[in-house]
């Protein structure tokens, strides 16, 4: 398996996962600050951002890919970080034993029914509004307003956003790997967390993150998890890494030292 990546600096691998509708360049906040402890490998996954689609995208297949990929790539007992989607991937991947530590930013997996169906409906419903705006989203996200309306399920401060990275992250919802992934948000399981017993592991969440809401879901995750580090990101929101890069950063320091 070939996955296009990003790969930086010395040291022990740290393997960088993103989300849905998400490529390896949501983790270049923080990338730098990273590549100064470990090696930085910052996957594309299979149907996202440079890498060619699978036949059949699920969750299961995506983390089977990753597998085979740092198989492949001789990459033995990474850290593993992992947002949203990509958070669920590296405590998969981490369960099954090649791991030193895993950081996990909103991930899912620890929704109820309720909360499933919510964050699919509103990424489904956000992806069929962008298509037929296609042409004139640069203009509307040239503006803080545009962002702001646009982009709060994904950032805690999405006025904020360079214009260009919100294009780029409202183009994420297009590419073949998209709804499939999506859909198959109805079967994805937690592992057996009693795996992760002897592992660092960290979970953070923004306390703006309102697709994978912080007060439910990381209430639900602390207490299925309660011998990790559990780390509340003031001020940001489901993809955290443009609302405070150093906290970011330093969570995955932490854990992985």
């Amino acid at each position: 398996m070939t996955l296009n990546h990003h790969r930086v600096g010395a040291g022990e691998p740290l393997v960088l996962v993103h989300g849905v509708g998400s490529r390896w360049q949501v983790w270049e906040p923080i990338i730098g600050t990273l590549a100064e402890s470990f090696e930085v490998i910052a996957v594309d996954l299979p149907g996202f951002g440079g890498s060619a689609p699978l036949p059949r995208t699920t969750v299961d297949t995506l983390t089977d890919a990753l597998a085979d990929f740092l198989a492949a790539q001789g990459i033995q007992r990474p850290h593993l970080a992992g947002n949203s989607m990509g958070g669920l991937i590296t405590l998969n991947l981490a369960a099954r034993g090649p791991a030193r530590s895993v950081t996990a930013f909103s991930p899912i997996g620890f929704w109820d029914k309720a909360g499933r169906i919510w964050c699919q409906q509103s990424l489904g419903r956000s992806r069929g509004l962008l298509g037929p705006l296609g042409p004139v989203m640069p203009k509307i996200l040239g503006t803080a307003a545009g962002r702001t309306v646009f982009l709060t399920l994904v950032f805690g401060k999405a006025w904020a956003v360079d214009p260009q990275i919100a294009i780029d992250t409202a183009n994420g919802a297009q590419v073949p790997g998209f709804q499939p992934a999506l859909d198959s948000f109805a079967d994805a399981r937690l592992p057996d967390l009693a795996a992760l017993a002897d592992l660092p592991v960290t979970i953070a969440w923004g306390n703006r993150d309102i697709l994978l809401t912080y007060l439910t879901q990381s209430r639900r995750a602390k207490a299925a998890l309660p011998g990790a580090t559990h780390v509340t990101l003031r001020g940001s929101g489901h993809t955290p890494f443009y609302d405070d890069p150093a906290a970011c950063a330093q969570a995955i320091l932490d854990t992985a030292g």
